[in-house]
Formats: C-alpha cells, structure tokens, sequence
C-alpha cells in the first residue's frame, strides 16, 4: 500500500483525482463518510475519513466527495453513515472494498468511483456457513474486472472496469459482460458466467443493469462496483435436535458431544446441510433437574460437563473404571433423560480418571494452548472506534468459572450474595483462589480439564462436520442466570433488580417470566459491546451458523419487576413512557388509583368469607377507603409463605395452611390488577399494563378515562416506539453481527413490532416461519408455498411505506432482502405428530384448508400426513428449511410408536419444565437405515434444494440450467391428496405409496 504520509512532501509526484459516489437515504442529522486504510482516508479512523455530500438526484440521494492521491495508489476501504459528532451509526457489512488505480493515469486526471452500499444481504455467501463448508472445494469470490468502453452522448470514450463478486457454486471459468446496449450516456449490460464445458454459460437473473449520469467535467476512468452477481438462489434443507435428546450406542445416559459425528453422518446420506442444536453451555446452577434448562446458563462460555464423554478422557482408563462406565450405561439408557443421575455419575468417572492422569494433561502443551487461549475473554483489536486503552486485555472466562464452580460447592448455593467475602468479585481474590499454592487447587484444576476435554470433543466434531460439507448451528440465549458467572465477574452489565420475560402471546396468555436479568445496554456499549463479542467469537470457534434466541431483545426487552411471577405487569426496556403532563393534558388525574393494587374488600370478603379482616389486619394496608394493598412484609410469594410459617398459631381457626397461602398468591396476582405502571426510577413517568381493558381496574372507570388509555395504550405498544426500538437494533446487533463471519438467524416469532423485519433484513439476519404461527393477518396456517425467499410478503400491511424506505436505502428490489429459514415445528412447539392429534378442531381446519379435502381427516398423524406437510416446506423458496429429527422420523412408521406428546422437547408455559426428551433410536440405527435415508433424501433433490456430495462435487441440476425450482404443481399436490384421502376410505389397507 502506498503511504501518503511519506510522500506528502514530494512536490514531483504525480497527483491524480479520486472520486466517491454511492446512492444511499440517510435521516435527518445524518451524513455519510468514506474510511480506509491510507491516511488521506483517515487510517480506519472514521473521525478522520473523507466527508461526503448529499445531492438530490430524482428520489435518489446521491453522496459524493473527491481528494487527490498519487499515480499507483491502493488502499482498502468502507462506507460509514455517522452522525454530526462523526460517531458511527451503521457501517457496511462484508469485506473492506479494494481499490487499485489504472495504469497510465496522467497528472490531474480523475478516477470515479461508482459503488453501490454493501448490505449484508450480500455478504452471506462470505458466511464461515458457506465460505468454509458448502462451498469449501467448489467456491470462490472474486472480483472479476473486464475492461468496457463506454460511448457517451459527448462523444468520448471512457476506459471502465466492471466489478462483480461471483460466487462459484459449480466451477466457473471466467465472467464475461453480456449484451451491452448504448444509448446517450445510459449503458446497460449483464455478467454471465462461463463454465468449464465448452460452450455453457449461465447468464444472472434479474433485469439488465444500468450506468447513468457520468460526472462533470467527465472522468477519465470509472471504477463500476455493481455488488453480487446475481444467481439463482441457494436452498438447503438441515435437521434440529437438542443434544441431550441424541441417543446413540456410546453414550452415557444422554447425548454428547462426539455423538455429533454420526448425526453428521446421517445428515449428509439424509441430503442435510447442516445440523441446529440448542445451548450447549454450562447451566449447573441448582444442582438439581432444574438445571436441564438450556437457556439459563451458568457462563456464557463454558461447555456443559452432561455432554463430555467419560470414555475419550484416556486412552488408559483402568479396567475397574470402564466395568462402571458399563453398569452406568445400562443404567441410565432410559426412555428419558435422568439429569441429575446422569451429571452425578459422569462428574464422578471424571473425577477418578483425573486423579490418574492430572500431571500428564495439565502440563501437556495442547492443555497450555487451551488455557492460555481462554484466560482472556477477548483478544486486542484494532477497530476504527476503539482506542488502545480500550483494547486492553479482559480477565478471561477460564478462571472465573472454574473459581464460582468451586465457590458454588463449597457453599452449597450459586447465590454469590451469600458467598461472604467472596459476594464481589475483584481480579485479587480470583488470583488467590486459583493459586497453585491453594489447597483447593487440585479442584479448580479438574474444572480446568473437564472443559479442555468438552473443547476437545466438540471441536473434534465440529471440524468433523465441515469436512462433510454439514454446517453445525449454535445458539445464542438472550439471557442468563441471575447467579452466574458472568453477573458475578460483570455485574454492572446486568439490571439485577429487575428480570425478563415476553408479554402475552400465542404461547402463554398470562406472558412468560424467565427470571433472568436485564441487560445494562448503556453500560455494555461503553467497550462496543465487548462481553457480546466475546461470547460470539468463543461459539465460532465450534460454529458455523448460529440462531439468535429472542432477537426481539436486541430491539427491546420485556422487563419485569424482580418479584413478577407472571409477565403480565411489565414494560418494555427501552421505551417512550407516558408522562404525567402527557396524561394531565388528556384530563387524567387519580394516578394513585390507576397505579396501585386495585384490591377491593369484596375481593377479600369473596376469598377468606368472614375471617377477612383478620387477613386484611395482618397482611393488607388500607390505603384508601376500601382499597387495599399488600404490606411491604408479604408483598411477594416468598415473603407471605415466610409470614405464614412464623405466626400460623394465628390462623388455626381458619381453614389449613396450605389453601390460606394458595389464596394469598391469587390475591397477590390480583394486585397486578392496575391500569399504569408507575417507573420506580421517575414517579412522574408510566406505563399502560398490557391488556390493560381485561383489568377489574379499568372496566370501573368512567368512558372518558377509558377512551383516553385505550387510545394511549395502543399508541405506547403499536406506533411510540418504533423509531427509538429501529435505532436501538442498529446500534447493538451490528456488534454481534460483525465479530464472527458466521451465518446468523433470529427467532423472530410472538409479538413483533414493525420495525424489526426491516432492520433483520438490513442486517442480513434470517428468520423463521412456523406454519401454525403465520404472520399474515387473515390466515389460520401460514402457506409454505407463499413463503419467500427474498420477499417480503409476510409483513403486515403497514409495513409497506417501511419496506419501500428500506429498499431504496439499500439500492435494492424489495424482493432482495428478506431470508427466511421454514419449519412445521420448533422446540418451543409440539411436534408435527402431536400438534396434529392434540386439537381435533384445528387438525379438521388444516385439512379443509391447507390439505383441500373436506372430509374427515386420519386422528393420527400417519407417515402419509407428515411426509406431504414436509414436502410443503421442503419445497417452500426459503433459504432454508429445518426439520426437528421428531418430525422427520414421523414419515416411517416404525419410528411412530411413541406417544406423540412425549416427543415435546419444550413447555414455554411452565417454567420448571423438564428438559429430558431422548430420541428413541440410536444415531447408528438410523445410520443403517436406508429407506428412511432414501425417502428424506428424494423428499430434498426433488425439490431443488442442494444437498451435500457424498463422493465427487455434484453439480446441481437447477444450476446448470440457470433456472429456479418451482413450487409443487397443482398436479403434484392433487396426487398427493389422493393417496391421503385413502386414509379415509380404506383404513385397514396395508400399504399407502408414499408421496
């Protein structure tokens, strides 16, 4: 690279002009800036970097600015949108932009720059997803640079280079411009590829492009970046399963890491392309079965012990040791998962082996790499928008867990506020902790090792899986423990007196309160967002594709008061509250009475009959007359089951203990019954409680009060929020996005406001259809056939105006957008055979509707049901489809003798929900069953969809010919509904042909 530091003083060298000139709409107080890597563009600081201005062109929005450089000159560089303090709001995705001058400039001469904002729409082919696994021996990008004329309307022929990215799925040869049409100074043209049989070539889709309006006085060269060539879209198909829910020969009780190597297997002879886990981490917070919870992580980064397998920690484990090993196996190879067994019994083997070989593996170079690799949470950066003080080192994940693990023991409790001296965390008593010197060391030690051999399992798979061509998908909770490492080292990071959830939805009418703390956005953004990009570069060491969990969060969160027990009473965080002036101006004034318990003595007489002032005396305070609340002794279900314990000799003439407290808790649920929440940081602050027309509170009001909070109310949860909850997203996905290159998809399902599918599609991010939950409004069941893979079809009407905004920032059709990855179900679901048998009414709705038969449907979902629900989907544009393995084994029989609702992985409205699903067949005997392989994998190439090479590189079909697969024929789908509806007609008839 030249640098211009060194030659700014040589008054002989050759000075040309370079010329920038993108399209993009910004808002107002915004402007765009172009940053890289030499210093006449500001070195990577955006401060620094070369201001650009804003020209009305038409609807267009056209950013331009010039600087000299010398004859020669090559830098990289980015476009970033910036406030007026020049701090970075939005930066483009995918690679820096290279740029490399003509030879034979003269002095004087200007070089323009037409470049088109990189979305990261366009930058998932760059994915570790696809760079490194689908596309591993058969893809490339490049910039391919052949050299055009233009003739403009003056006369003058201006030397252009045409650059293109080409994303190589089949081998291709060279690119070549295709059919360039001349008029006035408009060109228009195509790429096509040229492949290496003679004579193919595959022209891109889409309408032909376009180079308008050359600058004046005219250049004598323009660079043309005109993005992505335009190719068919990939589609590929993958399989969900929990890990502990992987049954295979080898294991010990449940599902482990290095089980994922036949699952891959399987994958790649199935036509799979890749592999959907949930959270892998560590969750040992109780010690008890409620740990089985993937979601509430212990620590962010370390690995769950329930996945090691004990028999890979040697290869010298003594006799005795695998004779236990194998009276465990048959023990615990049970219909369900035995979490508490299965933990005891592995730690134990563990702890034997560790004991035998300790001094071997800790002084061992491969466990030094480890430990050095993870005793920082992230690496020294240098990033445009951090300064060196803020790329200091961090105190790394490694010691800090294996330190709570032994605090956690040793005090019988993860609650590190009843540690004593050990409640706060400081990098000194760490250090003295994990002391070679202590007398705890032996133990802080074998944590040490049962993660360096989790690490050594799963990267074992994980590489296993690339090789194969299968990509290995993570996810990333939302939240984590209350009592976790990562609220004890960083507590500041976490609103710790108040806990999450989601508000009323499809799952749960009461909401859902997941008891993890919120998150100090404000805090976390003051180092990028560091412990977010920590956790995302520690997944991608085993990951290539990763779903983020409740992506809703990044936007805005559900926040409860810590002592919530439902998600009824909450707000969301961050949001435009209403304020008093606000509600005084509507003529809302008795905010005592909108805010406060609405616990009327009706409420008590009708709960405790005429022992009711003795309850109200001891547990209530009359704060207006009639109207109660409760003391601040009692004001939670701990508290009250603690004040009932201490004085029930002062009940015994009341009815039992037990149903005194079960109506104490629902009279503690109906002081919920409030209309505003009052903000305990700003009293002169509120907030409409979500269903607030379903409260005793409200209907007692008078019309005008009601007219005013219902208009308020759909105002605060509908319109207010939008723009601060779109700039929100912007500011802390982006972070997360850009410290790994994998794949990324969000759970986008429940609640979604408006302004999240706009964003996810600005970003790149995938999201997910679940055809029983369709976001179209009108429709009972979502059409898969209608699912898009680029379009945005799915939004609610109002989301037009939005969209079209959107597309134009992004210079793009608003069918380039939008990825969606399909499923008939989730883990959060039932599955495809329990959703059909559970709810006759709906399962009659399905197939009126969605099958077109009328008459009456099979009460079991039969092989013959599932496969054609799965050919829906598999033949659905979506980038991907994901089938949970439940619902893929459900097309043979033999794998449909288990209960259907056995089969739920997941109970989103029970909190204590056991997490304990196992599969029914070892991975192996799917291994060698070849029907059920056969019919997935004709189920997967006859819908178009790619599928991994088992041998050579196999060239798609749809590729070649340069054409989309489409969905299935009218036809297709009428034969198909033949052979269910013999379901009907003959229900002793032996054999059905499968679809």
């Amino acid at each position: 690279m030249v640098n211009l530091g060194l030659i700014s003083g040589n008054k002989g060298t050759k000075s040309v002009g370079l010329s920038f000139r993108i399209p993009y709409n910004t808002q107002w107080g915004q402007s765009l800036v172009v940053c890289g890597s030499e210093s006449v563009l500001g070195s990577w600081n955006v401060k620094r970097g070369l201001a650009l201005s804003p020209q009305h062109q038409g609807d267009e929005l056209i950013w331009r600015g010039s600087t000299a450089v010398p004859a020669g000159f090559e830098c990289e560089y980015s476009y970033y949108v910036v406030d007026d303090d020049r701090n970075v709001l939005r930066w483009e995705a995918g690679k820096k932009r290279k740029l490399v001058l003509p030879d034979g400039l003269r002095n004087g001469e200007v070089v323009e720059l037409h470049d088109l904002w990189q979305t990261s729409s366009d930058g998932l082919p760059c994915t570790s997803a696809f760079r490194n696994v689908i596309f591993r021996k058969s893809w490339s990008t490049e910039i391919q640079r052949p050299l055009g004329v233009i003739q403009t309307k003056l006369d003058e022929n201006v030397p252009s280079e045409f650059c293109c990215d080409v994303i190589e799925i089949a081998r291709v040869d060279e690119v070549e411009l295709l059919n360039s049409q001349l008029s006035a100074d408009i060109c228009d043209w195509q790429f096509y590829e040229i492949g290496a049989v003679e004579g193919n070539f595959c022209p891109e889709t889409g309408p032909n492009r376009e180079l308008v309006e050359l600058s004046e006085p005219q250049p004598r060269s323009i660079i043309l970046s005109d993005g992505m060539m335009r190719e068919m879209p990939w589609r590929g198909a993958g399989v969900a399963v929990p890990m502990f829910s992987v049954r295979s020969e080898a294991d010990l009780g449940v599902g482990e890491f290095l089980d994922l190597k036949i699952l891959v297997d399987w994958a790649v002879e199935s036509g799979f392309h890749l592999v959907q886990l949930l959270p892998i981490n560590d969750t040992s917070v109780h010690g008890m079965w409620w740990d089985s919870y993937p979601y509430s992580s212990l620590s962010v980064f370390a690995l769950h012990p329930l996945y090691l397998r004990v028999q890979a920690l040697s290869e010298r484990i003594p006799e005795e040791i695998k004779e236990e090993i194998q009276r465990a196996k048959e023990l615990l190879d049970g219909k369900d998962v035995d979490y508490e067994a299965t933990m005891a019994t592995k730690l134990s083997i563990a702890k034997k082996i560790f004991v035998l070989e300790k001094d071997t593996i800790l002084n061992s170079d491969s466990f030094n790499n480890f430990f050095t690799e993870n005793e920082f949470s992230f690496e020294v950066e240098q990033h445009f928008y951090l300064s060196l003080s803020q790329c200091v080192l961090g105190q790394g994940w490694l010691k800090p867990y294996a330190a709570f693990c032994f605090l956690r023991d040793f005090f019988e409790t993860s609650d590190h506020s009843q540690w004593g001296r050990f409640t706060c965390y400081s990098i000194d008593k760490l250090e003295k902790l994990v002391s070679k010197d202590s007398v705890q060391y032996d133990v802080i030690c074998f944590h040490y090792y049962i993660q360096f051999h989790l690490h050594l399992q799963l990267a074992e798979a994980a590489e296993y899986a690339r090789k194969k061509g299968v990509v290995l998908k993570g996810d990333l909770p939302i939240g984590v423990d209350r009592n976790s490492v990562d609220t004890w080292v960083d507590p500041n990071l976490f609103r710790m007196n108040t806990s999450t959830g989601a508000p009323p939805d499809y799952f749960d009418k009461n909401g859902q309160n997941w008891g993890f703390p919120t998150y100090n956005w404000e805090e976390m953004s003051k180092d990028n967002y560091a412990w977010w990009r920590a956790r995302l570069t520690q997944m991608a060491k085993y990951f290539t594709a990763y779903r983020i969990d409740h992506i809703l969060g990044f936007f805005r969160i559900w926040e409860l008061p810590e002592h919530a027990m439902t998600g009824l009473v909450g707000k969301f965080r961050p949001s435009i509250p209403l304020s008093q002036e606000e509600l005084e101006r509507e003529g809302i004034w008795d905010f005592n009475r909108l805010s406060r318990p609405y616990i009327r003595h009706g409420f008590l007489q009708e709960k405790f009959g005429a022992y009711w002032t003795v309850i109200a005396s001891n547990f209530m305070n009359e704060y207006e007359q009639q109207r109660y609340e409760f003391k601040e002794d009692c004001n939670t279900e701990k508290k009250i089951a603690s004040k009932l314990k201490s004085c029930s000799e002062s009940f015994f003439f009341l009815d039992n203990e037990d149903k005194i407290r079960r109506n104490l808790f629902d009279l503690l649920q109906a002081s919920r019954n409030i209309v505003l929440i009052r903000d305990p940081e700003d009293a002169s602050k509120f907030y409409p409680r979500f269903n607030i027309e379903d409260t005793s509170s409200f209907k007692d009001l008078d019309d005008h009060s009601k007219n005013v909070l219902k208009r308020l109310y759909y105002d605060y949860y509908f319109h207010r929020q939008e723009s601060l909850w779109h700039q929100n997203a912007l500011k802390t996905l982006p972070a997360l996005l850009n410290s790994s290159d994998m794949l990324a998809c969000g759970e986008d399902l429940g609640l979604i406001p408006s302004c999240v599918h706009p964003v996810m599609q600005e970003l790149g991010l995938i999201g997910l259809r679940i055809q029983r939950m369709p976001s179209e409004p009108g429709l009972d069941f979502g059409i898969p056939s209608h699912y898009s893979y680029m379009t945005s079809t799915y939004l609610l009407l109002q989301l037009t105006l939005i969209l079209e905004i959107i597309a134009a920032m992004l210079h793009t059709e608003l069918s380039n957008v939008a990825y969606w990855v399909c499923a008939p179900s989730c883990h959060d679901c039932s599955t495809l055979r329990a959703w059909w048998e559970e709810d006759e009414e709906r399962r009659c709705q399905f197939y009126k509707t969605v099958v077109g038969s009328d008459s009456l449907p099979p009460s079991r979902c039969v092989p013959e049901i599932a496969y054609f629900i799965l050919r829906q989907h598999v033949e659905a544009p979506s980038m991907w489809a994901i089938f949970p393995l439940q619902d893929l084994l459900a097309v043979k029989e033999e794998y449909t003798t288990r209960p259907a609702a056995e089969e739920t992985i997941n109970d989103p409205t029970n909190p204590k929900h056991y997490w304990r699903f196992r599969v029914h067949v070892t991975l192996e005997a799917l291994v060698k069953d070849k029907e059920l392989k056969s019919t997935i994998k004709d189920l997967i190439r006859g819908s178009g969809r790619s599928y991994p090479p088992t041998g050579e590189i196999e060239v798609q079909a749809g590729r070649e010919k340069g054409v989309a697969t489409a969905a299935p024929t009218k036809q297709q789908v009428t034969a198909g509904l033949e052979k269910i509806s013999l379901l009907n007609e003959s229900p002793k008839t032996e054999a059905v042909a499968v679809l």
